[in-house]
């Protein structure tokens, strides 16, 4: 069956470049990626609730503004290596 599908242009380009090392065709390739897609069984799991874990009694918020990663991290710097001395 002849039939259009639509791919990303570095895809195609990937697709193309393999087909070209196996000496086969591109639409070969993409049969034979489906025929192994739909051997994978479908997954009737649900996948796991996130839960979010927090940790003390509700004390009030850092008073790190932690819009700056730069004082972020020189805050951590301190504290970890002002413990090695």
């Amino acid at each position: 069956m002849r039939t259009t599908i639509t791919l990303d242009d570095r895809l195609l380009t990937q697709l193309k470049k393999r087909a070209a090392e196996s000496g086969t065709s591109v639409s070969r390739l993409i049969e034979q990626a489906i025929h192994l897609f739909m051997r994978t069984p479908v997954s009737s799991k649900r996948p796991h609730r996130f839960e979010v874990v927090t940790f003390g009694a509700g004390c009030g918020f850092s008073r790190q503004n932690i819009d700056k990663t730069s004082a972020l991290l020189e805050t951590d710097d301190v504290d970890r290596f002002a413990k090695r001395k």
